[in-house]
């Protein structure tokens, strides 16, 4: 049995491999250790007025685009933000008219599922 560690998605994992049989032979050996990824951004959770209404992620994925702005005015149903999740991408729309009071996210973050991307006064 041989241990690795494996990072998956920012988190580390021990693993044990067993080798069953064969035999491998690198053709050339890595001139240097592999560096970490950059971990992406999460979303930063911002202060919510009290009567305004959160329009959250409907399941985790990455912001791919932002497409409002704080003191924005909005209608019910316009799109706010796109979520990428499973390799496809899924609008995110308003659920009342008013104006954006903040937006919790930016393009490249990721997000958990009922994380509030925006919310609305």
């Amino acid at each position: 049995m041989k241990k690795f560690q494996v990072t998956v998605n920012g988190n580390a994992y021990e693993v044990e491999v067993e080798e069953i049989g064969g035999s491998f032979s690198p053709s050339a050996a890595p001139a240097s250790a592999p560096t970490a990824a950059p971990a992406a951004p999460k979303a930063v959770p911002a202060a919510v007025p009290a009567n305004a209404v959160k329009v959250g992620a409907p399941m985790p994925g990455k912001i791919v685009g932002v497409k409002v702005a704080v003191g924005q005015t909005i209608n019910e149903g316009d799109l706010v933000a796109v979520l990428e999740a499973m390799k496809m991408e899924n609008e995110i729309f308003a659920s009342k008219s008013g104006t954006i009071a903040s937006v919790n996210v930016t393009t490249g973050a990721m997000v958990e599922t009922n994380d509030v991307i925006v919310t609305i006064n």
